[in-house]
């Protein structure tokens, strides 16, 4: 049986956005901020870090974790935009 596509749903993509927008406000690169989310034990390359932006690559709750104490935010700030109905272009959930 052949591998299931990948799918990402809004949240997955409202937490993406989130972590660009939040990324970019701080002022960090991709590789900048892979560096700090390495530095805090979960290993991650830039390329990973873009591709989870891209939502070309999920993000699972590890990575959502250490990315958002890697950007000095609650993990759920990276999820409000996904839980606020109409937030970033998201359609309700």
């Amino acid at each position: 049986m052949p591998p299931r596509p990948l799918v990402i749903g809004p949240a997955g993509h409202a937490a993406a956005h989130a972590i660009e927008r939040t990324r970019t406000a701080r002022g960090y690169s991709q590789r900048q901020l892979a560096a700090r989310v390495t530095a805090l034990g979960q290993p991650m390359t830039f390329t990973a870090l873009s591709r989870i932006e891209r939502t070309v690559r999920r993000c699972d709750i590890d990575d959502l974790v250490a990315i958002a104490t890697a950007l000095g935010i609650a993990p759920q700030t990276l999820l409000a935009s996904a839980l606020t109905p109409g937030a970033a272009g998201v359609g309700e959930i």
